[in-house]
C-alpha cells in the first residue's frame, strides 16, 4: 500500500510518473517502480527512496506514453526489490500495482500455484496479476478484470496494463481511493489528488465497486454486477499541498478523522465472528511457547509505553497473566530478571526506535520470547523479534503519535483475546463480547468527531492556561498520561499525567482557578472514586473538564463536559482518547503553532 499514478497520453510517461511519486513521498515508502508500455512491458523497480528509481532509470533509455507507478509502504513481504511494485504475470501480459490488503491471498497464491504459475514475491498483491492473466484466457479487458475481482476478498486501489492492449490502462477500486485525471487526450490515475493537480484539476472519483477503461479517448466506467454507473467530471479546488491533506489543515487533524478507518484496517481479517475468537497470523509459529509464559514484559518509548500500561490491563484482565511495563530507554540499564518463561513486547510505531531495539537485543541475550507490535513491515523491530503482530495503521506522517496510538490499543486487544483463549482462562462468551463491541467502536469514533465543535469551544474558553491536569484510573490512568503528552508536543502547555489516586499525593497543591483540570470519568468501575477526586478539585476552586458517558451524573463539578459513547470498560480508551487528541490539536491551532512540525521533535528516534 501507498501511492499510485498512470498515465496515458500523447506525452512521454516516465517524467510524469516519477514526478507523481515524488509528489507522494510524504505518505511515506520503502520501495518504488514503473512499468511501462515501451514494446511490452517494461519494469524498473528499486527498494528504498525513489532516488535509487532515478538512479536505475536513468542508466536505460525508456519511451513509452502510457504506464503505472508505485511507492510501496509494505504489508505482506519485506521492503525489498522483489517486493516491489509494479508486479507481473509470470508470461509479462499483465501489471499491476495496487494498495490495500487481499485477505484470502494465501488460498488464491496455493490454487494459482496448483495450477502452475510461478509467483516471485512475499506479497499478496501479485495474485491480482495471475488472476486477471488467468481469465484472460477466456475473457479481455474489464470483464477479465472483474472476473478475476470476484474471487478477491479484501480491499484494492487496482491499476491494470496489458502488453496486448496499448494505450489503454485499466482500474478497479474497493476501498483504496483512486481517482481518475481527465485531460486532453490524456488521462491520469493516482491514489491521492496532490500526484496530478499540477496537470488536470478535472477528475472522476471512483467509489467501491466500479471499475475504468482509461484511454486516450476517454473513460469507460463499469460496476462490479455489470451496471454502467454515472458519474460526472469534477472539479479540483485545492491546492497541492492542502489535496496531500485529504482537504484538512494538518497532516495531525486528517490522521485523528481517520481512526475509524485504521480499527477497521486493524481487525480485518483478524476477527472471526462465527468461532468468536482473534486470528493472528503472526503469532501463530509460537503458539506452542504463548502457552508456557508466567510473564509479559512490555517495552516501549514515549506513546507506546502508554499503549503498554493500557496492555497491562488487557493482559491482565483477559489472558490472566502478569504483565509489567517498562520504558525502553530504561530497560537494559537495569539487570532485568528475565527467564525463558518470559515473552518481551516491543511496541513501536516505526519499528527502528534506538531503545526499543536495544531492549528486544537484551531480552534475546536473556533466551526470551521476543515479540513486536510495529506498523512498518520489515523494520528493525519486525525483523529481530521471534513473532508479532503489524498495526496496519497506514503510514503516520504527524509527529504526534495519533492513529498508531489507537492501532496499538486496537492490536493489544485482539493479543489480549487471543492469549486468552489461547491459555483457556478467557470464556468464548467473554470473548464474544469483546470482539463485538470492539466491531462497533469504528462507529462510536465517528460520533465523537462528529462533535468536534464542543472541543473547540472547550479550547476558546481555555486558550490562555499555561498548566493542566489530567487525571484517570485504571484503564483512563495511561489515557491521562497520553493526553498530556499530546498537549505537550503540539501546544506546548505544560501538562502532566496522573491516576487520580495519586493526586492527594502532591499535585493537588497546584489546583486554583487559573490550573485546570481534565478528568477522563467514564461510568466505569471505578467512577464513583474517579467522581470524589473531582469534588476534591472542586473543593479547592479548581476549572475541570470532564469527559464521560453520562454527563448528569459529573455536570454539577464542571466547568465543561466532553460526552462520549459507552461500551466496555476494556475497550473505553479507544474512546476517551479521541477528545483528547483533538483538545491538542485544536490548542495547538489557537496558541498559533503548526501540530505537524512541533520543535525540537523527530517522528522516529533512532539514536539514544
Amino acid at each position: 500500500m501507498c501511492g499510485i499514478i498512470g498515465y496515458v497520453g500523447k506525452k512521454r510517461a516516465l517524467p510524469i510518473l516519477v514526478e507523481g511519486l515524488t509528489a507522494m513521498e510524504y505518505r511515506g515508502y520503502d520501495s518504488a517502480g514503473v512499468c511501462l508500455q515501451d514494446s511490452g512491458l517494461v519494469r524498473v523497480r528499486a527498494s528504498g527512496k525513489i532516488e535509487n528509481l532515478r538512479e536505475r532509470l536513468s542508466q536505460q533509455s525508456l519511451g513509452g506514453t502510457s504506464g503505472i507507478a508505485h511507492t510501496r509502504w509494505a504489508t505482506h513481504g519485506i521492503p525489498d526489490e522483489a517486493n516491489a511494485h509494479p508486479h507481473l504475470d509470470c508470461e509479462g501480459q499483465v501489471a499491476i500495482v495496487h494498495n490495500g490488503i487481499v485477505e484470502n491471498y494465501r488460498e488464491l497464491r496455493e490454487e494459482l500455484e496448483a495450477a502452475g504459475h510461478t509467483l516471485t514475491s512475499q506479497t499478496d498483491s501479485e495474485v491480482l496479476a495471475h488472476l486477471i492473466e488467468t481469465e484472460l484466457q477466456t475473457s479481455s479487458g474489464l470483464t477479465a478484470i472483474r472476473r478475476a475481482l470476484k474471487q478477491v476478498r479484501g480491499t484494492y486501489g487496482l491499476v491494470v496494463m496489458f502488453k496486448d492492449v496499448p494505450q489503454t490502462l485499466f482500474v478497479a477500486r474497493m476501498g483504496s481511493p483512486l481517482v481518475i485525471g481527465v485531460g486532453r487526450q490524456e488521462h491520469y490515475i493516482a491514489s491521492d489528488p496532490s500526484a496530478i493537480l499540477v496537470h488536470t484539476r478535472d477528475v472522476i472519483f471512483l467509489d467501491d465497486g466500479e471499475l475504468a477503461a482509461v484511454s486516450v479517448e476517454g473513460v469507460t466506467l463499469m460496476n462490479l454486477d455489470q451496471s454502467v454507473p454515472k458519474k460526472q467530471v469534477e472539479r479540483v479546488t485545492w491546492e497541492v499541498a492542502t489535496a496531500k491533506k485529504n482537504g484538512e489543515a494538518h497532516f495531525m487533524l486528517k490522521e485523528i478523522l481517520e481512526q475509524p478507518e485504521v480499527i477497521e484496517n486493524s481487525t480485518r481479517g483478524r476477527i472471526d465472528m462465527i468461532g468468536t475468537r482473534a486470528v493472528l497470523g503472526g503469532l501463530r509459529d509460537v503458539s506452542d511457547s504463548l502457552k508456557e509464559i508466567d510473564r509479559i514484559i512490555i517495552v516501549g518509548c514515549g506513546s507506546a509505553y502508554y499503549a503498554g500500561l493500557v496492555g497491562e490491563y488487557l493482559f491482565e484482565e483477559l489472558a490472566g497473566i502478569p504483565v509489567e511495563v517498562e520504558l525502553a530507554s530504561e530497560f537494559r540499564y537495569r539487570k532485568p530478571i528475565i527467564s525463558t518463561r518470559t515473552a518481551v513486547l516491543a511496541i513501536s510505531q516505526s519499528g527502528e526506535t534506538a531503545d526499543t531495539l536495544e531492549a528486544i537485543r537484551e531480552a534475546k541475550r536473556k533466551h526470551a520470547l521476543t515479540l513486536g507490535l510495529v506498523n512498518v513491515v520489515g523494520s528493525s523491530v519486525a525483523r529481530e523479534t521471534d513473532a508479532g503482530v503489524y498495526n496496519h495503521a497506514g503510514p503516520e506522517v504527524g509527529v504526534a503519535s495519533t492513529k498508531a496510538f489507537l492501532s496499538q490499543l486496537t492490536v493489544l486487544t485482539l493479543m489480549s483475546i487471543y492469549l486468552g483463549q489461547l491459555r483457556r482462562s478467557l470464556s468464548q462468551q467473554k470473548a464474544g463480547e469483546v470482539l463485538a463491541a470492539l466491531y462497533e467502536i469504528p462507529n462510536q469514533i465517528q460520533e465523537i468527531l462528529r462533535e468536534r465543535s464542543q472541543v473547540s469551544a472547550i479550547v476558546d474558553r481555555h486558550r490562555n492556561m499555561t498548566n493542566c491536569l489530567f487525571l484517570g484510573r485504571k484503564y483512563q490512568a495511561p489515557i491521562a498520561y497520553e493526553s498530556a503528552l499530546k498537549m505537550k508536543e503540539v501546544s506546548y502547555v505544560h501538562a502532566e499525567g496522573y491516576s487520580c489516586g495519586e493526586m492527594k499525593h502532591g499535585p493537588i497543591a497546584l489546583i486554583d482557578k487559573s490550573f485546570p483540570s481534565v478528568v477522563l470519568c467514564p461510568e466505569d468501575s471505578v467512577f464513583e472514586k474517579t467522581r470524589s477526586n473531582m469534588e476534591e478539585l472542586q473543593a479547592r476552586g479548581g476549572s475541570i473538564i470532564a469527559v464521560t458517558t453520562n454527563a448528569q451524573l459529573v455536570s454539577h463539578l464542571c466547568e465543561d463536559v466532553i460526552v462520549i459513547p459507552e461500551t466496555l470498560e476494556c475497550l473505553q480508551p479507544l474512546l476517551s482518547v479521541i477528545p483528547m487528541q483533538l483538545l491538542a490539536y485544536e490548542m495547538a491551532i489557537a496558541r498559533n503553532f503548526d501540530p505537524d512540525r512541533p520543535r525540537n521533535l523527530a517522528k522516529s528516534v533512532t539514536v539514544e
